[in-house]
C-alpha cells in the first residue's frame, strides 16, 4: 500500500465508539424485568435483524427513506409485541425506542478521541438520525469537530452517498480521509469510495476476513493514535 497521508479521520459511531448491544440490552431489560439473559439476547437479535434489514432495503432503493428514529420505533414495537408487552406500560415502546440514544462509550473512546483530535480533524459519520446522534454524542461524551448523519444523504451506509458527506464537508479528496470502524462491511464500502481504512477491534462488530486489506488494524483507539503518530 502507498504511504498513509491523511488530513482528517472519519469515525463510524455505533459499535465502533459506543457499545450498542449493551445499551439496547438495558432498554430491553427495562421493558420486562422478568427477562433472563437468553430472552434478552433473543429480543436483541430481533431488534438488530430488523434494523439491518430495513437499512439495507432503503440503501438498495426497495423502501422509501425514513430516519433511524422510525426504524428504532419499529424495532421497539417488534420487541414489545414478541414479549407480549404491547404498550401497556403507557409509553413503554416509546421509551424503548430511545434506548439507542443511551449507549455507553467503550473505555478507551473518550480519551482516544481527545488524543486523536490533537493530530487531526475528527468527523463522526453515523447511520443514526440527527436527533439520535446529538443525544448519543451528549450521553457518551463524544467530542467532534463535525458530526454527520446519514439522514443528510437520505440513505444508509454502505450507500456511497453517505461516505460522500465526509468528503464534501472536509473539502479533501477521499484518499486523504481515514475511515475508522469495527465493521468490515463499513470499511469495504468506504474503501470502494476511495477512503483509506482502519479497523479497530471491538467485542461486537464485523471482523475482517482474510481477503480484506485495510490500511491499519488497531486494538483500540490508543493503538490507532500511536500508529498514526508513527505514520
Amino acid at each position: 500500500m502507498s504511504e498513509l497521508e491523511i488530513d482528517a479521520v472519519v469515525f463510524d459511531v455505533l459499535g465502533t465508539l459506543v457499545d450498542e448491544p449493551a445499551g439496547l440490552r438495558a432498554g430491553i431489560s427495562a421493558l420486562d424485568r422478568s427477562l433472563d439473559d437468553a430472552g434478552t439476547e433473543r429480543l436483541l437479535s430481533l431488534w438488530q435483524r430488523h434494523i439491518e434489514r430495513e437499512q439495507r432495503r432503503i440503501a438498495d432503493g426497495e423502501r422509501p427513506y425514513v430516519t433511524s428514529d422510525t426504524l428504532d420505533r419499529e424495532a421497539a414495537q417488534l420487541v414489545a409485541d414478541a414479549e407480549g408487552v404491547g404498550d401497556q406500560g403507557g409509553g413503554a415502546v416509546a421509551a424503548l425506542a430511545l434506548a439507542g440514544r443511551r449507549l455507553p462509550p467503550w473505555p478507551d473512546t473518550v480519551a482516544g478521541l481527545a488524543r486523536l483530535a490533537e493530530q487531526f480533524p475528527l468527523i463522526g459519520l453515523s447511520n443514526a438520525s440527527r436527533k439520535a446522534l446529538l443525544a448519543l454524542n451528549a450521553h457518551a461524551g463524544l467530542r467532534w469537530h463535525q458530526a454527520l448523519s446519514a439522514e443528510d444523504a437520505r440513505t444508509y451506509k454502505p450507500d456511497p452517498a453517505v461516505y460522500q458527506l465526509a468528503v464534501t464537508v472536509s473539502g479533501r479528496p477521499p484518499e486523504r480521509l481515514l475511515m475508522v470502524a469495527t465493521h468490515a462491511w463499513d470499511l469495504r464500502a468506504a474503501q470502494h469510495h476511495g477512503l483509506r481504512t482502519a479497523y479497530v477491534s471491538r467485542p461486537v462488530g464485523d471482523p475482517p476476513t482474510p481477503s480484506d486489506r485495510f490500511d491499519l488494524y488497531a486494538d483500540d483507539l490508543a493503538d490507532l493514535a500511536a500508529q498514526l503518530g508513527r505514520a
